[in-house]
């Protein structure tokens, strides 16, 4: 393990959990690199939301973050009529969460985007002022036209590019699918916004797109949650905005370096939620690439990392990679490392060294597999296929409960009755609720850290 500390950001480490060990041609090599950020606020970033001292209290300092929310106000917000004022509600719950100094803005999402506050193409700067007159434009929200949502993107990249800081982040609430543009559109905005701001996603009720909403907050490094009870949405926007004021650095990367012959077969991230990074690799030099991870505050992460090295002989060894946290040089020069961990190869006769499976790696291949085998559990649901549903979802029932996953392992017991959950034996409930089906199928990337 290795870490380094500079000033204006927080101190990063990595930690590597993995078996070196490889049989005689054994060629996929196998790492956990957990990263942890600490000290934000005391490591001569600003505090976080909560401290005894707000960034607007420090002399010299201001806060470096501005914050777009979205609000849903197609039609179908009228419908409860309590769920367009639980949405008002929301969003000035958030707003009153701001840190002084944060810039801000409200955009109203139709078939077009509209700036609700401060308007003009511009943010406002939080205050007990602009907070006191963006709850009150939020009085004027009304619901009424379709959801074109790329749109609602675009407008907020727009805003926050103008911002001179280096937290971006937006907030975005729907409660229903995205009708007004064909979906291509949508993709083109998410790729346009991907990289430049992160952004949460929130679906409310169960008229909405799981994949769509998930979906947005893949693409652009942000959560993904339902909150099917429009009542629960203030609480909801709040512990959202209290997390992203928590962020101290963005556009974190990490760095992956193989030495010749060897080449990284896939990264994912695995906790707090499992996602493919594969395929977001951006070539870094020779023979090293980066993945994008987003804002970081106080937390921890875990990815895993497969390696594919050369054939090599007992008793031979090398470096596999070596994994680097990146962030960029605000002058353009050379990014800085924050930390790296090593990932190694060992070649061995001793079979016990080298068919033993770290714990950290089975366990997050496990929480993977969670994931996947209960979407696939609810597609063939979906598509009436109800052997392969109870298959799939008994196996995500099995996984859950090995795992310690209480979390998953709940919400699965609102889709199936369980009989034996170690064995996985499992019958699928004749009437699923659509919020318990849609909450499940939200949430089913959350995996659990392994104990200790």
């Amino acid at each position: 393990m290795a870490n380094f500390s500079k000033s204006n950001v927080p101190r990063f480490s990595v930690e590597v959990y993995q078996n070196e060990f490889l049989p005689e041609g054994g060629r996929e090599v196998n790492a956990i690199v957990t990263v942890t950020s600490t000290g934000g606020g005391t490591s001569g970033g600003f505090p976080v939301a909560g401290a005894s001292a707000s960034p607007s209290s420090i002399p010299g300092r201001r806060t470096d973050a501005a914050v777009v929310v979205m609000v849903d106000c197609s039609g179908s917000m009228d419908y409860p009529p309590t769920k367009m004022r639980n949405a008002r509600d929301a969003t000035a719950a958030a707003i009153d969460t701001l840190r002084d100094g944060t810039a801000f803005a409200v955009v109203a999402g139709t078939h077009v985007a509209a700036e609700v506050y401060p308007g003009g193409g511009r943010l406002a700067t939080a205050d007990a002022t602009t907070r006191a007159e963006a709850k009150e434009a939020l009085r004027r929200l009304s619901a009424g036209g379709g959801t074109a949502i790329g749109t609602w993107l675009r407008l907020a990249d727009r805003l926050l590019g103008d911002a001179d800081v280096s937290i971006r982040h937006g907030v975005l609430l729907t409660d229903g699918r995205n009708e007004h543009e064909a979906p291509e559109e949508l993709r083109a905005a998410l790729d346009a916004c991907a990289g430049r701001f992160t952004c949460d996603a929130r679906g409310v009720g169960t008229d909405w797109e799981v994949k769509e909403v998930t979906g947005i907050a893949s693409a652009l490094l942000g959560t993904a949650d339902i909150v099917a009870d429009p009542s629960g949405l203030a609480a909801d926007f709040t512990r959202m905005m209290e997390n992203a004021m928590g962020k101290e650095v963005a556009d974190v990367a990490l760095r992956l370096w193989t030495p010749v012959g060897a080449e990284i077969a896939f990264v994912k991230q695995v906790a707090p939620t499992v996602e493919e990074l594969t395929g977001r690799r951006t070539e870094a030099g020779p023979r090293a690439g980066d993945y994008p991870t987003g804002s970081w505050g106080d937390e921890s992460r875990d990815y895993h990392v497969c390696v594919r090295v050369p054939d090599a002989g007992v008793g031979r060894e090398m470096l596999a990679a070596r994994a680097s946290l990146i962030i960029p040089d605000p002058a353009g020069g050379t990014p800085r490392p924050l930390a790296q961990g090593l990932v190694r190869a060992v070649w061995t006769d001793d079979m016990a060294a080298s068919t033993s499976i770290n714990p950290q790696v089975a366990h997050y291949t496990g929480q993977a597999e969670l994931a996947q085998v209960i979407q696939q559990g609810l597609d063939a649901r979906k598509s009436g296929d109800l052997d392969n549903a109870t298959a799939k979802l008994g196996r995500a029932v099995m996984l859950a409960a090995a795992s310690g996953n209480e979390d998953t392992a709940k919400l699965l017991a609102k889709v199936v009755d369980v009989v034996d959950a170690a064995t996985g034996t499992v019958r699928l409930k004749a009437r699923v609720t659509e919020a318990d089906e849609m909450t499940l199928e939200t949430r089913s990337t959350k995996t659990v850290r392994v104990k200790k």
